[in-house]
């Protein structure tokens, strides 16, 4: 039966794989067991998906990015460069904690930049954008910017990846394809239609 995805000839994954249709697995790549990957993924080369990892689909992630049990990264987020995952919050070397591990949601069309750390526990909401070599460490709201060490808002994003600039009516527009944002009460939602 022929494969509905792509690995190259270094790839390793793993037994008990679900892959979907279209994705691509790329050079030194290791997919570890129970794992589901969507449709139309890019793994890129030195990527590491720890076991019950779930990607959704469009999910692109950059070259060495260790994705560790407990994220779930759902449609369309983009993991940059060098991004590190955690799953426990206080690791030992000594100490076993696989009961431990926490989760992490990374929701729709997130961006984690290069070299950005993610502790575990928390959520990233949908088209969040994290600055490169940011330390995530609580939850973001849906369409916050964030940047440093540890990651503090400095504004809010388009789903489009353009930095919002909000008249005196708490109204936006994305430059790139004028949906129009609201911020209302601390929170940014898009306006439909």
């Amino acid at each position: 039966m022929e494969s509905v995805y792509f690995a190259h000839e270094t790839a390793v994954i793993d037994p008990h794989c679900q892959i979907g249709q279209g994705t691509k697995i790329w050079h030194f790549s290791h997919i570890m067991s129970d794992c589901i990957i969507g449709e139309q993924c890019s793994i890129g080369q030195n990527v590491v998906v720890s076991p019950q990892v779930r990607l959704g689909n469009r999910v692109k992630i950059q070259n060495n990015v260790s994705v560790y049990t407990g994220v779930i990264c759902e449609d369309d987020v983009f993991l940059g460069p060098s991004a590190v995952f955690t799953n426990v919050i206080n690791p030992r070397s000594a100490i076993v904690r696989k009961n431990e591990y926490l989760p992490t949601v990374v929701k729709k069309g997130a961006t984690i930049g290069a070299n950005a750390t993610i502790v575990c526990g928390i959520t990233l909401g949908r088209y969040a954008f994290v600055g490169a070599g940011a330390v995530v460490t609580k939850d973001i709201p849906d369409y916050a910017l964030v940047v440093g060490n540890p990651a503090r808002q400095t504004g809010w994003m388009s789903e489009y990846g353009h930095k919002l600039k909000f008249d005196s009516e708490g109204m936006a527009v994305c430059p790139e394809n004028h949906e129009k944002y609201r911020l209302e009460k601390g929170k940014v939602v898009k306006i439909e239609g």
